[in-house]
């Protein structure tokens, strides 16, 4: 079953000033040394403030900049609700990524690229914690996040619900770049860092496609390869209007 939600403590500015923006901060932390920053971060906003001496001691992340958000969580979404978001519909879904902050710049990439939905595993996933969202930058509070029980069960029915499924693969015979079922409706499937794509995954994908490299190039981050992707959606999209 998917988690309650996601994102119930947010470490960063960025990220806080977007949750607050959001208007889903129930509370928040902040160093003594940033105090004189409060009014700025809230903006206005009626949020109770605690300043703390050292807010590293309560911090998940190793860089939290002096301010941590308790909020109320977000929602996680269904598959069939993640069909459903943009016409035609685009999902970035990751297979087994397990670096929450390779899964906070897809996100990060997602809004950039305007691509509404990223679908994870519960299983063998990055958390999606605050490390994720600290490297989202706020993405998160704008991007949906769908998490269902297995990928390739979820391949297996976006495919029943007419969506093409696309893996991402080096040793592809299909250039990613220029594909025309981009127009269609359609989900990128990325595998997880320095493995690839599962061998059922990639079994149960309606087509292989790969990023073209420079001679002597193995690969490219999970990360990057999914933001090449996703913005190759949104130019293949623009340029066929």
């Amino acid at each position: 079953m998917a988690p309650a939600g996601i994102g119930d403590s947010v470490e960063g500015l960025h990220a806080v000033r977007e949750a607050i923006l959001s208007g889903r901060v129930e509370r928040l932390l902040i160093d003594r040394r940033r105090a004189d920053d409060i009014d700025e971060l809230i903006g206005g906003e009626s949020i109770p403030v605690d300043v703390v001496d050292d807010i590293r001691t309560q911090a998940r992340t190793d860089a939290p900049q002096g301010v941590i958000a308790r909020c109320r969580p977000i929602l996680t979404i269904s598959l069939d609700e993640a069909v459903g978001l943009g016409d035609p519909a685009a999902l970035m879904v990751l297979d087994h990524v397990e670096d929450p902050h390779n899964l906070g710049a897809v996100a990060r990439s997602a809004r950039a690229a305007g691509v509404p939905v990223i679908v994870v595993g519960d299983r063998r996933s990055a958390f999606i914690g605050a490390v994720a969202f600290k490297a989202a930058a706020g993405a998160l509070e704008h991007v949906q996040v769908c998490v269902v029980k297995s990928i390739a069960d979820a391949v297996t029915r976006l495919k029943k619900a007419g969506v093409w499924t696309v893996g991402l693969t080096a040793d592809a015979d299909n250039n990613l770049f220029g594909l025309s079922l981009l127009t269609e409706p359609v989900a990128i499937v990325a595998g997880a860092e320095g493995k690839g794509l599962s061998r059922l995954v990639e079994e149960r994908v309606d087509v292989r496609a790969s990023i073209p490299m420079a001679t002597g190039v193995e690969s490219l981050n999970v990360s990057v390869a999914a933001a090449l992707a996703m913005f190759e959606i949104s130019r293949v999209r623009a340029t066929s209007t």
